[in-house]
């Protein structure tokens, strides 16, 4: 048994922890949920090795002896492995010299390949069974898909012979082929007598996987619940408040104002391939007022769509776009910007925001010109402007001086929304909108685009969430293969609608006859 007793952790000005106990029994999944900033990660961290022992009130038992770690490597002797969102292998070592990276068998001092790979080999069988055959143990590991290289770290824990690993967030960035393969690895281990503590915002993953779920608010234990607890009253126990269901359909809204954003037979060139396209002869329009949603399976075209539209597509484009009823050339993110449009990207700490910059000037990243004068920033201007829209969209903040790296998941997209909303941008361009983010976040951002249609704006998200695009899109475009396979209504719109399309299961004029979605159905139309 695993058991944090006493939890304490107090950072300059900031109660991180206070009084968290929690036990994991072994061969227990136990859901660990809570708001960015509620605890979780510094829990973990605690558990984990990454805070030593003397740098926290409480303790931390294994089989009922208390540990003092002084570092991670000390955790990972005693049975406790991380794996976290951002993946630790090393993309250029091949796959097996991961597997076996510090317990390297060698023969006259270097390292014995032979032994390495037989070693890599069992240990890859232990987790995927015959399907380790199929991986080539030479290759660089940072050459396998995400899914894989979780599964990887997963194996490295167990020859380590991990009592419980800890999977942070694990399905972020995975397909739902690559989500089922892990669940079942995490069963199979489950039942080995391996304990797992699992992170996730999303609930429907902890109802299918989870023994039980702690929930965390402010530093704070606030109760255990059978995994099968319903999910709203999770979200109530997290947020301290009732949401109302996250995903509930918003009302109709009133009549949609002039096309603005019009595109014509887009067509996208492969990036490495350039006969083949990635997105082919894509025509749509978007309506201010308008929310419009592209869904489609991972690789369907979404985000090279948004790319082309930004200016930042890596291949050849083609087609014809207007902007308010104006044609435009978008061959860079300065001919996007003038022409009214802003994109916030998928991956907002890589391309959507400065980490070590200040939230104040992140937010006016994308108004300087408006800002400067002779090339100097007015910085009491800049400042104001920062602070007012920090208010307007609750980003919730120490300082307008706070490093943007240090805010929670939630708050750094209100960021990435925030400098956009500085220009007035006709068109917003959302890719991912609420990926990584908490449960009561993403409701905040839900209202920030219903409000923004209120306003005028049109916007055309690109989403993997389902139930997302359910709750947000008056019109949904349905991507395959690059084309366009269907598109649906509002009144048409159902997530197996959605799915059946996107799988070529079902033809754009019977969309609207499908019955909404079940959890059975879903299952169903995923394999």
């Amino acid at each position: 048994m695993i058991t944090l007793r006493d939890i304490g952790k107090q950072f300059p000005g900031v109660r991180a922890l206070h009084d968290v106990t929690l036990a994991i029994e072994p061969g227990e999944v136990l859901g660990l949920v809570g708001e960015n900033g509620a605890g979780k990660s510094t829990l973990i961290k605690i558990l984990g090795g990454v805070y030593p022992t003397g740098s926290y009130a409480g303790e931390v038992l294994i089989d009922g002896v208390r540990q003092s770690f002084r570092s991670s490597r000390d955790a990972r002797r005693a049975g406790v492995a991380v794996v976290h969102q951002e993946l630790a292998l090393i993309p250029d070592l091949s796959v097996a010299e991961n597997l076996v990276l510090g317990r390297e068998p060698t023969r006259f001092g270097i390292l014995d390949r032979v032994r390495a790979e037989a070693m890599a080999r069992d240990l890859l069988a232990a987790v995927l069974g015959a399907d380790a055959d199929a991986i080539d143990l030479a290759a660089p590991a940072g050459h396998l898909g995400v899914g894989l290289q979780q599964i990887l770290e997963i194996a490295r824990a167990l020859a380590d012979d991990a009592k419980v690993i800890v999977l942070d967030e694990p399905t972020a960035a995975l397909t739902t082929h690559e989500i089922d393969r892990l669940f079942a690895l995490v069963r199979a281990r489950k039942a080995a007598g391996t304990a797992f503590i699992y992170i996730s915002h999303r609930l429907e993953e902890i109802a299918a996987l989870c023994d039980r779920v702690a929930v965390m608010r402010d530093g704070e234990l606030v109760g255990i619940r059978l995994g099968s607890a319903a999910a709203d009253d999770l979200v109530a126990m997290m947020t301290g408040k009732e949401l109302g269901n996250v995903h509930a359909r918003k009302a109709s809204g009133a009549a949609l104002g002039p096309a603005m954003l019009e595109v014509t037979g887009l067509t996208v060139a492969h990036p490495a391939l350039p006969s083949r396209t990635v997105v082919e002869d894509l025509s749509f329009t978007v309506h201010a007022g308008e929310v419009v949603a592209l869904a489609g399976a991972m690789g369907s075209g979404r985000t090279a769509t948004l790319s082309a539209l930004f200016g930042i597509a890596t291949s050849k484009v083609s087609g014809a776009i207007k902007v308010a009823g104006q044609p435009v050339k978008l061959r860079s993110p300065a001919q996007a910007i003038a022409a009214g449009i802003a994109l916030v990207p998928e991956d907002r700490k890589g391309a959507g925001l400065i980490l070590g910059a200040s939230v104040a000037d992140n937010l006016a990243l994308s108004s300087l010109d408006q800002l400067s004068s002779w090339g100097l920033v007015d910085a009491a201007q800049a400042e104001a402007r920062a602070l007012s829209r920090s208010r307007d969209l609750c980003i919730k903040v120490p300082g307008l001086g706070a490093e943007v790296a240090t805010l929670s998941g939630g708050n750094q997209q209100k960021v990435v929304i925030g400098k956009w909303l500085e220009r007035e941008p006709r068109v917003l361009l959302l890719d991912e909108p609420t990926r990584g983010v908490d449960v009561g976040a993403k409701a905040e951002i839900y209202k920030l685009i219903e409000a923004l249609t209120a306003r005028g704006h049109a916007v055309l998200i690109a989403s993997s969430d389902l139930p997302e695009v359910v709750r947000l899109a008056d019109r949904v475009l349905v991507l395959r293969e690059g084309k366009l396979a269907g598109s649906l209504a509002r009144n048409e719109v159902t997530q197996l609608a959605i799915m059946q399309l996107a799988l070529g299961t079902l033809t754009d004029r019977a969309a609207a006859h499908v019955p909404v979605l079940s959890k059975e159905s879903v299952h169903e139309a995923r394999a």
